[in-house]
């Protein structure tokens, strides 16, 4: 019996052991971020988010947050980051970060280590029994980072490394691993929260849907949001159906594409109110990388929330997709601050993600890179298919300020001179790199390498140019960490739009939404003296007679309730240059909000609506779902009525 006892008590002492073992702080579930900033951008790669020191060489405050020890003790802990320079610097290490426990810091400084993710050892440190500060405080500002920090008992022994091997760490010690939550079932699922995704949400629920609109960033808008601040480009208003697009006034700010539309139309009422917004608020004229007031986050966010019946979640990355017979039957997200998986039904599905992610993960015919002259018979295409894409863009401005301000040397960024440097105060658009790289799998490199070009440059203007008298009054006030991309994936529909489609006017029955920006195309800037690796781009733009996309470029070919909207519908890569700006998008979301309201009224299909509901779609493109006008005050940004 004594025996027995024993044998019971040593057992119950090792479950307890076990528990206390081993236990994973995801970084980006810190209850304090401080001015760490959460990055998903590169979930498909690493499988998870991380945060983000994005000081612009100012170090960022802490992010702070409790962990709880049910026992008492030294552990051992291993912070999961990486030196993110080193691949192209031996010189210093920009992401430097220190992590404390209850006050006391490591004895290691963090972001010093391999190039790749891998887990840097901290050492131990005494844990009491309870709560036990962790704090992250940032030396640089320059962009360190942070996936997660382990914290064991065994002292002696070191996390995986290999990504299958952490994924498995994640699923024992993390929410991701437990069942996912159900959300319910809705009419049509819109993954994605750009403008096409928010048009494609807000134009079904107005036609009777019941909708869920999933994105996984804090705010919508995609790259037309302040996280990224790239202006809404393309015209709306255009024939076949001209109240195509009026949604757009609703959910968009007044900006550059609306001036020139005012001064093509003068005397009319909406020219007049636009020329009123603008006279009162010039700095709207700044198409890309101006303040974060231009991009009008809270509009969009409140248009979308005013209708009861989208239900909107934000923060929520969707890594699972279930298929049966050839449909979605449901996705699975994942809230991006805690871990928690959430299931969400749905009868139809719309991928407005720009990376077609859902499409991918279903298993949905889709194209990467430019096709060759023999399969498209495009006369602009290459002879041999590649992977060339558009690239990223990661934009930049300075302000001006009183005082001289200073800005760290970068030794470890791409190093300017004389010959090389850009003596510029704002970097649009052609801040763009990585055409040559996978735009999903290889986002963290392509923004990384971006950041050594604008820091780079900029510690050259204000350190060492001649011209750095001219520099002194300005500070570098706004850098974007989240990349704003213009090609990755495409899913293939019925129709495969092409370039002769666009040049030689090719008619369709389901002629829809109508194209106007040109084929503009973007190729990698030669920038001698960096390794070969370009961070500029230039366009390659034909100007084009405005042109109907077909509708049958707006949903799967083989996955037959999967629309999609955006920059991933079905066309070739040289198509995709005229289609890919965001009020085209955003008329494809309303479009795909229409379907999908006849598909819930027949029960059918989004190929069925071609084939026996096409009439019915084009009323319903005749009629539009929005209001034209700006029905929202541009002045104050409160949703009040214009008083004109």
């Amino acid at each position: 019996m004594i025996r027995f006892t024993i044998l019971l008590l040593a057992l119950m002492l090792s479950l307890h052991t076990s528990a206390a073992r081993d236990i994973l702080v995801e970084a980006e579930s810190f209850a304090i971020c401080g001015g760490w900033v959460v990055d998903q951008q590169a979930m498909p790669a690493i499988g998870s988010p991380y945060i983000l020191a994005h000081g612009m060489g100012t170090p960022v405050e802490d992010a702070v947050t409790t962990v709880d020890i049910p026992r008492g003790g030294r552990y051992r802990i291993w912070v999961r980051t990486r030196d993110w320079a080193k691949r192209w610097s031996r010189t210093g290490s920009p992401g430097r970060f220190e992590v404390a426990v209850n006050g006391r810091p490591l004895q290691t400084v963090f972001g010093t280590g391999r190039e790749e993710w891998h887990w840097q050892d901290g050492g131990t440190a005494a844990m009491r029994r309870g709560g036990n500060e962790l704090r992250l405080h940032d030396l640089t500002g320059f962009d360190g980072r942070c996936d997660a920090i382990y914290i064991t008992s065994d002292t002696l022994a070191a996390p995986p490394e290999e990504p299958e091997a952490v994924a498995r760490l994640r699923q024992r010690l993390t929410p991701v691993g437990r069942r996912p939550r159900t959300m319910g079932r809705y009419d049509l699922v819109v993954v994605g929260g750009g403008i096409a995704g928010c048009c494609a949400a807000v134009s079904a629920a107005r036609l009777g849907c019941r909708v869920a609109l999933i994105q996984d960033r804090p705010v919508l808008g995609g790259n037309n949001s302040s996280e990224v601040r790239v202006g809404l480009s393309g015209l709306i208003g255009q024939q076949p159906y001209p109240n195509l697009g009026k949604l757009l006034d609703e959910l968009g700010p007044v900006g550059f594409w609306n001036a020139r539309e005012a001064e093509a139309d003068p005397a009319s009422p909406r020219s007049a109110q636009i020329k009123r917004i603008i006279a009162r608020h010039p700095e709207k004229l700044t198409h890309n990388a101006g303040p974060a007031s231009n991009y009008g986050d809270e509009k969009k966010r409140r248009l979308v929330e005013s209708h009861p019946d989208i239900t909107l979640y934000l923060n929520t990355r969707v890594t699972d997709v279930e298929c049966r017979g050839g449909r979605i039957t449901a996705v699975t997200g994942q809230d991006i601050f805690s871990g928690e998986r959430l299931r969400f039904e749905g009868t139809l599905f719309a991928d407005c993600t720009g990376d077609a992610e859902v499409g991918f993960l279903a298993g949905a015919d889709l194209r990467m890179g430019r096709e060759s002259r023999a399969e498209s018979g495009e006369p602009s295409a290459p002879d041999t298919a590649d992977s060339l894409v558009m690239g990223t863009s990661v934009q930049w401005y300075s302000v001006e300020t009183s005082e001289p301000t200073a800005f760290p040397e970068c030794e470890w960024a791409l190093q300017f001179d004389e010959r090389t440097a850009i003596p510029i105060t704002r970097g649009d658009w052609d801040w763009e790199t990585g055409l040559d790289k996978d735009q999903i799998y290889d986002i963290e490199h392509i923004r990384d390498y971006a950041l050594l070009a604008v820091y780079g440059n900029w510690a050259y203007l204000k350190n060492r140019s001649p011209q750095r008298d001219e520099f002194a009054r300005r500070r570098l006030e706004w850098v974007a960490y989240i990349g704003g991309k213009r090609e990755s994936r495409r899913l293939m529909g019925d129709v495969v739009l092409r370039e002769q489609d666009l040049t030689e006017g090719t008619r369709y029955d389901d002629a829809a939404v109508t194209a106007t920006w040109g084929i503009d195309l973007h190729y990698p800037h030669r920038t001698d003296g960096f390794g070969g690796e370009p961070f500029l781009a230039y366009s390659d733009s034909r100007e084009i007679v405005p042109y109907p996309i077909p509708y049958r470029c707006l949903y799967s070919r083989n996955i037959e309730n999967l629309f999609m909207a955006g920059r991933n519908i079905s066309v070739t890569h040289i198509a995709l240059g005229s289609v890919r700006v965001m009020r085209t998008g955003g008329m494809m979301g309303e479009v795909v909000g229409m379907a999908a309201s006849l598909c819930r009224r027949h029960r059918t299909t989004p190929r069925g609506i071609y084939l026996h509901h096409l009439p019915e779609l084009k009323s319903l493109m005749a009629a539009g779902v929005g209001t034209a006008g700006f029905p929202e005050s541009e002045d104050m940004g409160n949703g009040h009525h214009m008083q004109e």
